[in-house]
């Protein structure tokens, strides 16, 4: 349905926004980022567009999710509430990373503009449904980020979870992505 392009340019918006973060902080490690704090303004940025994914109102994320929520089948919304969440406790690793208004390392000319038009269009993308504000409508996923990031403070962020890095090889990435592109050809020539 329709709700797939809002849900898509959103989540774009979003993802776009953090990559371009993500090249300017400090270290790609979040032990060394807790060590070292970011500069505020980048953390502002982070938080914005966290915020936005994980379906904070006023940011469009809020509106594309409880859009989707509107058509989706009742069975479905329960995947998509546990989805919810851990959305809040994954991206409440950015949320919660130390700032300061030192600034630590200088960013390519182009950084600012870019991240400000982004987030720019994750606040204006929020007026296509603005019916989605009512209350339940609101409360809901402020509940669903608290919990998200009370369950973040008190499990996650203790918990270290190494996974096995050779598959981030580019050998095997390239051969699993060919092997996908060769798989969903069969599907559609099936």
């Amino acid at each position: 349905p329709e709700v797939v392009g809002f849900y898509a340019l959103t989540h774009g918006l979003v993802k776009a926004s953090l990559f371009l973060t993500a090249g300017a902080l400090p270290s790609r490690s979040f032990k060394e980022l807790h060590d070292r704090p970011i500069y505020t303004p980048i953390w502002i940025a982070l938080a914005i567009a966290s915020f936005s994914i994980s379906g904070f109102p006023l940011l469009s994320g809020f509106g594309a999710k409880v859009l989707t929520m509107k058509n989706l089948e009742p069975w479905q919304v329960i995947a998509m509430n546990l989805a919810a969440l851990g959305t809040a406790i994954s991206f409440a690793k950015f949320i919660f990373l130390p700032h300061n208004r030192v600034k630590a390392l200088p960013v390519k000319a182009g950084f600012w503009p870019a991240v400000l038009l982004l987030l720019a269009g994750l606040v204006a993308a929020n007026g296509v449904y603005y019916d989605a504000y009512t209350w339940v409508n609101v409360v809901k996923p402020i509940a669903t980020i608290a919990l998200g990031w009370l369950a973040y403070l008190l499990i996650f962020h203790r918990v270290s979870l190494k996974l096995p890095q050779v598959l981030e090889q580019f050998e095997h990435l390239i051969g699993v992505m060919s092997l996908m592109l060769i798989a969903l050809f069969g599907m559609v020539l099936a």
